[in-house]
């Protein structure tokens, strides 16, 4: 699976503003509305209620909300770097600034879980995390999110 298979250019968003992990969630949730023209509410509800099972800061200033809705027809996902880091509840207690936003049909299943292995393959790559770090242009995060990763990396 690929990511372009996942996101588009439009769903990368440079320099969120957000003060809080709700408040990321809830801007990540709206630009999801947005692009895939269901309820934003829904959305927001959906990502808060996994949220509650666990935390989706894996780590490395880095979080993957993701959450299942029965009225997606299709794997979804959206890309951010906050504008200044925030505390999410992660693994490692730092406080993340990259949020992949992954949305899965109810019936995804397998599908679900094997984009979400791609996602955190794609940004356990230092290079890509630094770049995506190092840059405010969302079409070289589009790129860098969606490039082929070394097979050396991959693992």
């Amino acid at each position: 699976m690929d990511l372009s298979d996942l996101i588009t250019k439009e769903a990368v968003v440079a320099g969120l503003k957000a003060k809080s992990k709700k408040q990321a969630i809830q801007e990540m949730a709206c630009k999801a509305a947005e692009i895939t023209g269901l309820s934003e509410r829904e959305i927001f509800d959906t990502l808060l209620q996994r949220e509650r099972l666990g935390s989706t800061g894996v780590g490395h200033g880095i979080a993957i909300p993701h959450g299942k809705l029965t009225r997606l027809d299709k794997l979804i996902g959206f890309f951010a770097r906050l504008d200044k880091p925030v505390d999410f509840d992660a693994l490692d207690d730092q406080p993340v600034d990259l949020v992949f936003l992954l949305l899965a049909p109810e019936g995804a299943g397998a599908d679900h879980l094997k984009a979400l292995a791609r996602i955190a393959r794609q940004l356990r790559d230092s290079a890509v995390v630094q770049g995506l770090r190092n840059t405010t242009d969302p079409a070289d995060m589009y790129t860098l999110l969606t490039q082929p990763l070394a097979s050396s990396n991959a693992a």
